[in-house]
């Protein structure tokens, strides 16, 4: 199987313990390309918890910088779930229509330098309040593919996961079922009022 070590080398970060620095609160965000170039960045996003199946952010309104240097803010508050040994991550976005979740395909998450850094695979799953749900970015995952020379492991590995991924929304697990997500949401008004 593809360890995440593996992955550090290409993108030249050490692999850091995420329990390294218990008094983290405001990270940064960096979602790195296979060929080790930061894709995007967000700034100042919380961590509300740590737990063994990896951290749990929240951030609303923050500076959100793209690898052409555009700069954006985001709109409303979102609730971000990074695993330690799952190929995605979950972003719960609390919008006036509802909530709607994207889904990053991803490496596991490392934390350095005060930083939450993976990287991104390209495919994404949007899921709507109304429960419908649809893949996103196939043409860029095929373009990268061959750009980037993925190998047939790393393909394996991400055909999984999104699989994976599909399964636990549709068995409404983890931050799917509205009860679970509701109490991190309490957790975020919580911090917000500090």
């Amino acid at each position: 199987m593809f360890h995440f070590f593996k992955l550090t080398y290409i993108i030249n970060i050490k692999e850091g313990d995420p329990m390294e620095d218990k008094k983290i609160e405001k990270v940064k965000i960096q979602s790195y390309k296979h060929n080790g170039e930061v894709y995007r960045s967000w700034d100042d996003t919380v961590i509300i918890e740590e737990n063994d199946l990896g951290i749990v952010c929240y951030n609303n309104k923050i500076r959100v910088t793209e690898i052409d240097g555009r700069k954006w803010n985001t709109k409303e508050p979102a609730i971000i779930f990074y695993y330690k040994n799952s190929w995605f991550n979950i972003i719960c976005q609390f919008k006036p229509l509802g909530v709607y979740y994207y889904c990053n395909i991803a490496t596991p998450y490392i934390i350095e330098d005060k930083t939450i850094k993976y990287i991104d695979y390209d495919l994404d799953l949007r899921i709507f309040p109304d429960g419908s749900y649809k893949v996103l970015d196939e043409g860029e995952y095929a373009y990268h593919k061959k750009l980037f020379e993925y190998s047939e492991e790393i393909n394996t590995i991400v055909r999984r996961e999104l699989n994976e991924l599909i399964n636990m929304y549709k068995d409404q697990k983890g931050p799917f079922n509205k009860a679970f997500l509701m109490e991190y949401y309490e957790k975020y008004n919580k911090n917000a009022k500090k």
